[in-house]
């Protein structure tokens, strides 16, 4: 399959008609895999300061189901939540990979990054010689790795783990290397925008990013460009309260100021997504999410203006985010 296709398919599968990206990906990456007489992905996986939302996010995907994008796609090597292995064991198979795959594998971070007294405030292993910090950890990894994944809002920008004060301070994986880093963000991450991610880099490398850094394929447009309700917006039909069935910038929707897909493609499966279920979305794919979305309820500020959006107010981002 061409690149273009393939980023076709991306978008094509947002829809509920399908059941789902990783479903016809798969396929695809089997024929690549065979055709091409390649290895599938190696996958060093490390999760850091954050809830573990992302890795349970990515357990509930069903088409397919989990262990086929493992057996079929990539070879994860190391993971704190899904390999078996433990103490040394594990250790073992991190240097391993980084002596093996030097610059061959791709390092996914999930969570961010404690830099405070040297990172102290996230210890990932304690050895003989010492603790490893996940500040230490992800320097090291980021440097052997082909191409380093931040996979959630806080491994891509901080997130929740450095929101004020940010005691421990908590940064992206951005921030503490100095090397080009994938934002897939999200609080949690749809499987979708990781699946397809880690697909392109296997078959086609890099993916178009946007300023963020984030993939294209999922995150070129807002989500209020999209929105069911967005027709409510167009006429000035605002929601009077939580619950009524017009648009919800009143009551605090950042849809005009975040970018992903979530109208069309929406969670697990295409069941939902927050605004269907009337929920305002709280912009967790942002750059400044959540200190930049809260309070949640309020209102963003506006502008008479419009700025190529199509109607006629156009809605001020908030300091540090872009459009």
């Amino acid at each position: 399959m061409e690149k273009a296709d393939f980023g076709q398919l991306c978008r094509d599968n947002a829809t509920a008609d399908n059941h789902g990206l990783s479903a016809n990906v798969l396929p695809i990456t089997r024929r690549y895999l065979v055709d091409n007489n390649k290895e599938k992905l190696p996958v060093i996986w490390l999760e850091t300061s954050d809830s573990g939302d992302n890795n349970i996010a990515f357990m509930n995907t069903t088409f397919p189901y989990l262990n086929q994008v493992f057996s079929d796609m990539i070879d994860l090597i190391y993971s704190n939540t899904f390999m078996a292995a433990q103490g040394n064991d594990a250790l073992m198979l991190m240097d391993d990979t980084i002596n093996r795959y030097h610059g061959r594998f791709t390092l996914v971070v999930e969570g961010a990054i404690p830099t405070k007294d040297g990172g102290i405030y996230n210890i990932i292993a304690r050895t003989k010689n010492g603790p490893i910090t996940a500040l230490e950890a992800v320097r090291r990894l980021g440097a052997a790795a082909q191409y380093v994944v931040a996979i959630g809002t806080c491994a891509s920008f901080g997130g929740a783990s450095s929101a004020e004060p940010n005691i421990t301070g908590s940064a992206g994986v951005g921030q503490v290397l100095k090397r080009e880093v994938i934002n897939v963000s999200g609080c949690p991450v749809n499987p979708d925008w990781f699946v397809g991610t880690l697909a392109h880099l296997l078959m086609y490398g890099k993916p178009e990013l946007d300023d963020l850094n984030r993939p294209k394929l999922f995150y070129e447009f807002t989500i209020h460009r999209h929105c069911q309700r967005r027709s409510y917006f167009d006429k000035k039909d605002l929601a009077k309260k939580l619950g009524d069935i017009e648009c919800m910038f009143s009551q605090g929707c950042s849809g005009p100021r975040t970018s992903s897909d979530c109208p069309y493609r929406q969670w697990i499966n295409h069941v939902s997504w927050p605004v269907k279920v009337n929920t305002p979305c709280i912009g967790c794919t942002n750059r400044d999410f959540p200190d930049g979305s809260a309070p949640f309820f309020t209102p963003l500020p506006q502008k008479s203006k419009s700025e190529g959006t199509g109607h006629s107010e156009q809605i001020k981002p908030k300091k540090g985010e872009d459009t």
